[in-house]
C-alpha cells in the first residue's frame, strides 16, 4: 500500500531556515515539499497552484499582517493547515495567529524535528501550540462559552439569538456543515442565516462579519484581547 504523503509549502524570508527545513522535510518519506519561497506578491497564487496540505510561515508580518496570507486563504475557503514559526514569544501574537486561522504555532527556538512533528500533527487534524500558551486558549474558550450561556440580548445590528450563535461559531472558523452539526440545522439553513447576517451587518464575507461584530458590538462576541 502506497504511503499517503503530506504536501508542504514553505513561505520563509529567512533563507537559512528555508533551506534547512527543505533538507529536513525532503528526508522524510511521508512529506513532499511542493515549494519553498520567500514572500512575494504572487505567494498566494503559488500556494493555490501547488494545492498543499500544510503551509508553513516564518513571519507574523507575512502570515498575519492585513491582508495576511492566512486570512486570504480563509477568505478563499481553502482548506489548508497553516503553521507559523514565530520570532515573537508574546501572547498577543499567538492569539492573533489563532484568530486568523493558524493551527500550528512553533517558537523560534524549536528544533527541525519539532517542526516536522507539528506539520504531521496539523495534517492529521490536530492543533499544536507551546504549553506556555495553553492557558490563553482556555481563557478565550471560557469567554466564548460564557457568552453562549447568556440570555438573549439586543445588539446594534438587530441580530437574533440564533444569528448571534452563528457569529460565535463563524469566529471559531467552522464551516457551514460543522455549524449545522453543532446547532442541529441543515447546511442550507445555515447558509440562509449567514446571508441574513451579511445583510444586517453590511459585511462582504464571513471574516468581515466577525471583524464588524467585534469592533461595533462588544457585547455580541467577546473579542480576543490583544496588547
Amino acid at each position: 500500500m502506497a504511503l499517503e504523503r503530506i504536501v508542504a509549502f514553505l513561505v520563509a524570508d529567512n533563507c537559512l531556515l528555508r533551506e534547512a527545513l527543505v533538507r529536513v522535510l525532503r528526508s522524510k518519506d511521508d512529506i513532499v515539499v511542493a515549494s519553498a519561497i520567500p514572500f512575494s506578491p504572487s505567494a498566494l497564487e503559488k500556494i493555490s497552484a501547488a494545492n498543499p496540505d500544510v503551509v508553513l510561515f516564518d513571519s507574523a508580518s507575512i502570515a498575519l499582517t492585513s491582508p495576511g496570507l492566512v486570512s486570504h486563504m480563509r477568505r478563499a475557503g481553502e482548506n489548508r493547515k497553516s503553521v507559523m514559526v514565530s520570532m515573537e514569544e508574546d501572547e498577543a501574537t499567538f492569539l492573533r495567529a489563532v484568530a486568523e486561522g493558524v493551527v500550528g504555532y512553533v517558537l523560534k527556538d524549536a528544533s527541525a524535528a519539532e517542526i516536522v512533528r507539528v506539520i504531521r500533527a496539523v495534517a492529521a487534524g490536530e492543533a499544536v501550540c507551546p504549553p506556555r500558551f495553553s492557558l490563553s486558549l482556555f481563557q478565550c474558550a471560557s469567554r466564548d462559552i460564557s457568552f453562549s450561556l447568556r440570555p438573549p440580548q439586543k445588539t446594534r445590528f438587530g441580530l437574533t439569538r440564533r444569528e448571534q450563535q452563528l457569529v460565535g461559531l463563524i469566529r471559531l472558523g467552522l464551516s457551514n456543515k460543522e455549524i449545522g452539526s453543532r446547532l442541529n440545522l441543515s447546511e442550507q439553513t445555515v447558509k440562509n442565516h449567514i446571508h441574513h447576517i451579511l445583510r444586517k451587518v453590511g459585511a462582504n464575507d464571513r471574516l468581515q462579519i466577525v471583524e464588524l461584530c467585534q469592533s461595533k458590538s462588544g457585547e455580541l462576541v467577546a473579542p480576543l484581547q490583544f496588547a
